[in-house]
């Protein structure tokens, strides 16, 4: 079993840099033997990385289950179709689910890669000693983030750090993984990747020190180290390497790639044939029926949709795609087995309408899966240091970086004025609505609503649970391969 996983790292590894490195499909394939033992295979070897970043279960098995679990979106589609997914709006999802199982080990697959470039490529002679570190830079900063994923979303997970791990692992506390693990992988991969201004063009979409900076300041700020995420993010913003996009539907546009404004991407190409390159994370999502752009699913919830209305928030109209809306010259019809309104004791509860930052033109559903996927932008930055400033006692100084994400919302109108308030609860409030609308249908409401004590208010009408919901239960099927060594989470 292990030869033919590591066998796959060379089906979908490609060794060019450049235009090749992220829009063309795999040109190689190598025999399983002492791989990586060049530099052309230590290359190859990190490039599988990034292209198990582009399938469709690395995104919470495929299906945007942290949006639907959240008060942003609800499981979309036509009510038929979807089953699987329903469960996880009234949080009645189990461990015998095959969207978070995919998920699980679609993660442990892609650290596999990560630890074979980190435990190999070190010993490689005969490579540029540059390039040599930034590989197994970039190979550790993914490792850090494939990490996270699993922390956050199961809690405590096995810990592998090998590419041949030892059978019979249980499960280590987050804390170990976290300390071991994730906080160095940071940390030397900051030390040691290029700044973004370092990278020819033709290199864009690589990990670089901002993404590492504000990986790691992510995963510190979900557990409250604001001193570190203060540090890291005022590290990415003295840089100068990132800006805020000046218009706010440019942001996610097609022919907007790699902009200013985004610090981490991850591209796909044109075909829905995954194993070409095809990034299926748009498609799930994308209008369903007419124009047939996907599947439909993460529909904005209404009651956001209103949020957004009573707020005069111009954001709504770069986030969500309405029916009868005209985008790049195409009209949005819909599905006739969808009902354009769903009615519940004489109240709206639901509307046919679609997630806007993943629409991508032409005229087939294939295009879709050309849509890149941004991971950490320039926003999300500034946001979470403003957060860090008021909870690091400096509420004053937080207020230029909340401002600045409003100031480009409004646009030149009247609405969303500077926030002015510097008491410490009612600017937290502030930041938290602000990524709210701001950061919608990009996967990260959720854990601000754990992180912030905020879980249980917002998402207990849903169904949520304290004690339980805070993270997703561990696959059955690996609790019952490990004969006991592996315990549920509980309440599953």
């Amino acid at each position: 079993m292990n030869r033919l996983l590591i066998f796959s790292v060379f089906i979908i590894g490609f060794v060019s840099c450049g235009e090749d490195f992220l829009n063309e499909p795999p040109k190689s394939v190598l025999t399983v033997g002492t791989f990586p033992s060049t530099e052309s295979d230590a290359i190859l070897a990190t490039n599988a990385i990034y292209f198990i970043a582009k399938t469709w279960s690395i995104n919470t098995g495929g299906f945007p289950v942290l949006d639907v679990m959240s008060d942003e979106t609800v499981k979309g589609s036509n009510p038929g179709d979807g089953i699987h997914l329903r469960p996880y709006e009234t949080f009645e999802h189990e461990a015998t689910s095959i969207i978070t199982e995919n998920w699980y080990k679609t993660v442990y697959s892609a650290i596999k890669k990560t630890n074979l470039v980190i435990e190999k490529v070190p010993s490689i002679e005969n490579i540029d000693p540059n390039l040599q570190s930034r590989l197994v830079a970039e190979a550790r900063a993914f490792r850090a983030y494939f990490y996270s994923l699993l922390v956050r979303g199961y809690g405590d997970v096995p810990k592998v750090t090998v590419s041949e791990p030892p059978l019979g692992l249980g499960r280590a506390p987050y804390q170990e993984i976290l300390n071991e693990i994730i906080y160095p992988d940071y940390e030397y991969a900051i030390a040691n990747l290029p700044k973004r201004s370092d990278y020819p063009a033709e290199d864009l979409g690589r990990m670089t020190k901002g993404a590492a900076e504000g990986l790691y300041a992510r995963i510190k700020l979900f557990y409250g180290d604001f001193e570190t995420v203060e540090t890291l993010t005022e590290s990415i913003i003295e840089s100068k390497e990132y800006e805020l996009v000046p218009t706010l539907g440019k942001i996610f546009s097609h022919d907007n790639e790699f902009n200013e404004e985004s610090i981490f991407e991850i591209g796909g190409l044109a075909t829905t044939n995954q194993v070409l390159g095809g990034n299926q994370y748009a498609n799930t999502q994308g209008v369903r029926g007419t124009p047939n752009k996907g599947w439909g699913f993460s529909r904005p919830a209404y009651p956001f949709i209103q949020e957004l209305e009573a707020n005069q928030d111009p954001r709504m109209e770069s986030s969500i795609l309405f029916l009868n809306e005209v985008i790049d010259g195409q009209t949005i019809v819909g599905e006739a087995a969808t009902p354009d309104t769903t009615m519940e004791n004489g109240r709206i509860v639901e509307i046919e309408c679609y997630n806007q930052k993943v629409w991508v033109p032409g005229p087939t559903s294939e295009t879709s899966f050309s849509h890149n996927r941004r991971i950490l932008r320039y926003a999300d930055v500034l946001l979470m240091h403003a957060e860090a400033l008021v909870e690091n006692g400096k509420a004053s100084d937080a207020l230029p970086f909340i401002n600045q994400i409003r100031a480009r919302a409004r646009g030149g109108s009247n609405v969303l004025p500077d926030i002015t308030t510097t008491n410490p609860s009612e600017l937290k409030e502030a930041i938290l609505n602000e990524r709210k609308y701001e950061l919608a249908f990009e996967g990260l409401r959720f854990w601000d609503l754990i992180r912030t004590g905020k879980a249980i208010e917002v998402m207990g009408p849903l169904g949520f649970v304290a004690g339980k919901n805070e993270f997703l239960p561990l696959p059955q099927s690996e609790i019952d391969i490990s004969q006991g060594l592996i315990l549920q989470n509980p309440g599953y």
